[in-house]
């Protein structure tokens, strides 16, 4: 019987707790002073952020102009060039493109074709006139072959050009001292046909920067502002070039430096 009794107790117990319990919610049940009852599914709906309905194709067109105002999309070059900037920039590269010789835009000359020498084994094949490589004048406009043509661009970018960033705003031009030119080597009577005979060579004498110095290889070789820059101007041409001479190459060259593009078996020939 007390077993029975404690039973009876117990069910009483969880049937009260269950009449007291709230509907639909873990919260209190309403206050007496009438305070409403905020259910789970209420709470919910009252916590969740708000999500903004995906805006159409007229809303977001409407938007870019804002948008681009608030400099989201902020760019160091300008979306659109003007006419007259777009103009320009089309006739300079079909300038450089009519300029542009062995097929490549930083030689500047002009092709000259066949070059028939005055003497047996004078003369070049597909000879160019270059004016300009890589951005350097020449002094004059020097007639060559496209393999000399493209040593001496190699040279230039890789040595002529970063050996003189130092001084005076940079390499403007140099001086041609001598180009093609149907004649002995050294200029010696009956002495074998030279490399500028066949459009291979060419002879540099100085240097221009663009603040009007001029470095002559005679003066400068020496020279303690300028000795290190031709050094290696006149090192870095070996390879390029397969024949290098400069001033303590023997007398003829001591105010020049030569350069031609003659190949031999023992590897480039550098004094």
């Amino acid at each position: 019987m007390k077993r029975f009794g404690a039973v009876c107790a117990l069910v009483a117990v969880a049937t009260v707790a269950h009449a007291n319990a709230p509907t639909g919610s873990l919260r209190p049940v309403p206050r007496a002073d009438g305070t409403p009852v905020v259910t789970a599914p209420a709470m919910a709906a009252e916590a969740a952020p708000e999500v903004p309905a995906a805006p159409s194709d007229d809303r977001i067109a409407a938007q870019e102009p804002q948008i681009e105002r608030r400099g989201l999309f902020k760019s160091l070059r300008p979306l659109f060039r003007s006419r007259k900037v777009e103009k320009a920039a089309r006739a300079q590269r079909e300038t450089l493109r009519k300029g542009a010789v062995c097929g490549d835009l930083a030689i500047q000359g002009e092709a000259v074709g066949r070059i028939r020498g005055e003497t047996s084994g004078c003369g070049v094949d597909n000879a160019v006139r270059v004016r300009t490589v890589s951005g350097v004048k020449l002094s004059t406009a020097a007639l060559m072959d496209c393999a000399t043509a493209n040593a001496l661009k190699t040279w230039m970018d890789r040595a002529a050009k970063p050996a003189l960033a130092g001084k005076g705003g940079g390499l403007q031009s140099v001086r041609v001292a001598a180009h093609y030119a149907c004649r002995g080597r050294n200029n010696q009577k009956g002495a074998k046909i030279s490399e500028h005979g066949k459009g291979r060579a060419i002879d540099i004498s100085g240097f221009v920067l663009s603040n009007g110095t001029e470095i002559s290889v005679l003066q400068g070789w020496n020279a303690r502002s300028h000795a290190s820059a031709l050094r290696q101007m006149h090192q870095a041409a070996c390879g390029p070039f397969g024949t290098v001479l400069g001033p303590e190459a023997n007398k003829f060259h001591r105010d020049h430096f030569h350069f031609d593009t003659a190949r031999y078996r023992s590897g480039s020939y550098c004094r």
